[in-house]
């Protein structure tokens, strides 16, 4: 099988002014269809060893195919591809869902290394990334993400932006972008420099993203200061983010070390509430570095990071409830050298955690979590592919500090729970011709608790619930079994995985029926009004099984049906997935499954010019539970766009343009839990058309 590859630019990238652009246009010429910079190949980390063939499912975007997917949300812009979905709390807060799970069961990592935050906490709290800035987005699926711990049960999405150069960067260049949608009016911008030589390698980058309200196809109620009653757009929904970050390396004969420091700052509406904004902040501190010293151990990999991350819920000017997690994550991996056709790594992490929540909406007590593991993954080639082992062993701490701002809030217990989760995992992969592959992973997982599914016990505005922990959880078990075909041919492609997952102990959010007041009070009074209802953490036996897809099929060109005399393509690219999520104890469904997904677009490539459209069509979502989720009813968003490629003396630009949902169809996703709780008011985005420029050099 091909690997997924991407590319660097060698020399980096830099921004270049309107006037220098202006001052170069008489000297533009069109680019040709391979005009791209030419950049090194460097394989997907799915595979901790770097291997080119990956047993893991892993999906890699960069380059073009990310800057036409990109969003203003990492789960909006990952939405759609085989197997994930989004939560779409809105167009501003929205992690991915993996094969029907989401929240702490998807690790979001950066660079590899841990990037805490509190999105996996609740809905409405967004994830300190952006695309502008990014050069590339993994995600690996199923059961192999076990190298990165329980809470990868459903899979890993790794951002990568090479803040830490590990590799020489011999002159300077740069990267540019900027874009304008209608839809929300959004003004986007970022930049990326880097340079060095063979001894040192610097790199800094800055974004800057503004939008208003966004534009939907039906008219809303909005009763925020300042906004009109009612309006074809989602109200609170503006948003304004900005970033940056500096590093460098240093590099020697034996291997590198480098550091880096980044911001994250945004202010946004949470939609769920007409009139309450977040200010959220994140600064991270990285340092990275490898030593190769020969001998039996032949490399030795670090990660350390430190993130404080922070954030403000104001209801309209005035501050309410603070969430803050400040973290430190250290990760080593030793790769020995090869015995025989056996080569792998052994690797220790380390995680310290300590949150808190302070204001009337702290549904969670202060807590400190504490993580060490050891793992080891080993590869054996085969004659006619390879097999995989992995294993890993965790000791987690979760201490609840109980509400230190106020001694006579009591309702959250106070204590600490260990565990020691363990968990292993067997993969192979079969060479059955050079255009067949098979591929097939098992593996056993644990997962300890978090702190708010063991100790929470508050009003949760987001879920529209009181929500209470269990200090008695045990940890979540479970097993995942995936089996994929690859076929690969020229330009043309095709690629299939079934998985299931068996849960014991799967820890979810149930409704036991009560009503709460303000205070916490259980309400037994039918008609009492200003309640919530009561959620419980509890653990249920579950089952996820499903099916995803996705091809390539080329229609025009050297590998097609015909050729044309101009070198034109013309390719059809589709994709599919199915998940089903069923609690095994009730029988029921589990919430916010995505339904049966199908999608397919045209490729047109000619020179310079590309162009692209297609559709995604979601079906309707029936399976749902009986009481706390909402049926969603089918819905088709179609989508184009076209770029232009031209040089202008040493820049490559690439210029573009994007309408996403042409018909402007009136849709809810069946994955938000915002279809239930604040229906009608957060519907999809409708029509938008996004514009935009990217300058390589």
């Amino acid at each position: 099988m091909t690997p997924f590859v991407f590319h660097r630019n060698a020399v980096g990238v830099a921004i270049l002014s309107l006037a220098s652009l202006a001052a170069g246009a008489q000297q533009a010429e069109p680019a040709p269809a391979d005009a791209a910079p030419t950049l090194k190949e460097i394989t997907v980390t799915g595979n901790p060893l770097g291997g080119a063939e990956l047993i893991a499912p892993t999906t890699s975007l960069s380059g073009e195919a990310l800057l036409l997917r990109s969003q203003s949300t990492l789960g909006e812009t990952l939405d759609g591809l085989p197997g994930v979905s989004s939560s779409y709390f809105g167009p501003n807060a929205s992690r991915p869902i993996v094969r029907g799970q989401d929240g702490d069961r998807i690790r979001i990592l950066q660079n590899g290394g841990g990037a805490p935050d509190a999105s996996a906490l609740s809905y409405d709290h967004a994830v300190p990334v952006d695309a502008l800035v990014t050069e590339r987005v993994e995600v690996l699926r199923g059961p192999s993400a076990l190298q990165y711990g329980g809470s990868a049960v459903g899979g890993v999405v790794n951002i990568i932006d090479n803040r830490i150069p590990s590799e020489p960067i011999n002159g300077f260049g740069g990267r540019a972008d900027l874009g304008y949608a209608t839809g929300n009016k959004e003004k986007n911008g970022g930049v990326v420099l880097e340079g060095g030589n063979d001894r040192y390698a610097l790199h800094v980058d800055a974004f800057d993203r503004r939008s208003d309200d966004v534009a939907v196809p039906i008219e809303l109620g909005c009763s925020k200061p300042g906004s009109p009653w009612l309006a074809r757009r989602i109200c609170n929904s503006a948003n304004e983010a900005r970033g940056g970050a500096i590093g460098g390396s240093l590099f020697f004969d034996q291997g590198y070390i480098g550091a880096s420091a980044s911001t994250y700052r945004s202010t946004y509406g949470t939609v769920a509430e007409d009139d309450v904004t977040i200010g959220m902040k994140s600064d991270r501190y990285a340092l990275e570095g490898e030593w190769r010293p020969g001998g039996f151990f032949t490399s030795v990999h670090a990660k350390l990071s430190s993130t404080d991350y922070r954030h403000t819920e104001y209801e309209g000017g005035t501050a309410g409830t603070t969430f803050a997690n400040k973290s430190s994550d250290l990760r080593i991996e030793a790769r020995h050298q090869k015995i025989g056709n056996l080569e792998g790594l052994i690797g220790f992490t380390s995680e310290r955690n300590r949150f808190s929540a302070d204001g009337e909406e702290a549904f969670a007590p202060h807590s400190r979590t504490r993580a060490n593991a050891l793992f080891v993954h080993e590869e054996l080639g085969m004659p006619w592919g390879k097999l995989s082992f992995g294993a890993r062993t965790e000791q987690v701490k979760v201490t609840s500090l109980g509400y230190p701002a106020d001694p006579e809030i009591t309702r959250f217990a106070v204590g600490e729970r260990s565990f020691n989760p363990h968990s292993a995992a067997l993969g192979a992969l079969v060479n059955l011709t050079p255009q067949w592959q098979l591929t097939s992973n098992l593996a056993y997982t644990e997962r300890a608790p978090k702190d708010y599914e063991l100790f929470a016990n508050g009003p949760h505005v987001a879920t529209a619930a009181w929500e209470v922990g269990d200090p008695s959880l045990q940890k979540e078990r479970s097993v995942g079994f995936d089996l994929g075909a690859q076929w690969k041919s020229g330009a043309n492609r095709a690629g299939v995985n079934a998985y299931v997952t068996r849960f014991r102990n799967y820890i979810g959010l149930t409704a036991s029926g009560n009503q709460r007041d303000e205070e916490g009070n259980v309400v037994t009074d039918p008609a009492a009004t200003d309640t919530l209802a009561e959620y419980v953490y509890s653990g249920v036996r579950a089952r996820f099984t499903g099916i995803e897809a996705s091809g390539n099929l080329q229609l025009l060109g050297r590998d097609g049906f015909a050729r044309a005399s101009d070198g034109s393509t013309l390719d059809l690219e589709w994709r599919g997935d199915l998940v089903r999520a069923t609690n095994t104890d009730t029988g029921e469904p589990l919430p916010r499954i995505a339904p049966v997904r199908v999608g397919a677009t045209l490729v047109y490539g000619n020179g310079p010019w590309s162009a692209r459209f297609g559709f995604d069509h979601n079906a309707a979502q029936h399976r749902v539970p009986l009481v706390g989720a909402r049926e969603t009813d089918a819905y088709t968003l179609w989508n184009a766009s076209i770029s232009y490629r031209m040089k202008v003396q040493r820049a490559a630009l690439t210029w573009y343009a994007r309408v996403d949902n042409i018909t402007n169809k009136l849709a809810y996703t069946a994955t938000s839990i915002l279809t239930t709780t604040v229906y009608p008011d957060a519907p999809l985005p409708g029509r938008t058309l996004k514009v935009g420029l990217r300058v390589n050099f």
